[in-house]
């Protein structure tokens, strides 16, 4: 099963701090600070990749909004199954994504990033557009980030577009792959979830 975050859109994780100080409410500083923030945590070599998949962990809980990821991958539908299937796969799916978080970690201490604008689409959504500075082993790339600011003082990550790829989409098609391929048996999912966790 394509993990969350596949190897293109894998660079997300580097921007998941793992300090435990406040960001800043403003969109584009706060994925400044992230970036700038995470490249140095994963690239100190006193901190071991458990202790550092742990902290990416707690911070993907405070900064990412994984409940409404969950929602919009399972599709439509969630709104025909009951609270306790609905609570069984939000469940799952959080520990789904947090794997893939963590499954593998690089040092991109050496990498360059640059936040380069955001703009406001919506009263509650803003695109934060950055980049990775092309070098000897790795091409420019354009990552830009869909920042939830419904609690102005709180923003949360919704999504990232890697190069025009929306990690949340290609979740969403490969949910409904499964789902209707199986007759829309939830099960089929649930179990394709619990062997990527446990494997």
């Amino acid at each position: 099963m394509r993990k969350l975050i596949n190897s293109l859109v894998l660079i997300g994780i580097f921007f998941f701090s793992t300090n435990s100080f406040s960001y800043n409410s403003d969109p584009k500083i706060f994925i400044a600070e992230l970036v700038t923030d995470a490249t140095k945590t994963l690239g100190d070599k006193s901190i071991s990749r458990a202790d550092k998949a742990k902290k990416i962990e707690s911070i993907a809980l405070e900064n990412v909004d994984i409940d409404a990821i969950s929602k919009y991958t399972l599709g439509t539908i969630r709104k025909t199954l009951d609270q306790d299937t609905l609570k069984k796969y939000k469940e799952l799916f959080k520990k789904y994504f947090l794997k893939s978080l963590t499954s593998r970690l690089t040092d991109y201490s050496e990498q360059k990033f640059e936040v380069l604008s955001a703009e406001q689409k919506t009263e509650t959504t803003t695109i934060v557009t950055s980049r990775i500075v092309k070098s000897s082993s790795q091409p420019e790339l354009i990552v830009e980030w869909r920042i939830y600011t419904k609690n102005p003082m709180k923003p949360l990550i919704r999504d990232l577009r890697v190069e025009g790829l929306s990690i949340a989409r290609t979740q969403k098609e490969e949910f409904s792959s499964i789902l209707n391929s199986n007759n829309n048996d939830i099960n089929i999912l649930f179990s394709k979830l619990e062997e990527y966790i446990k494997n």
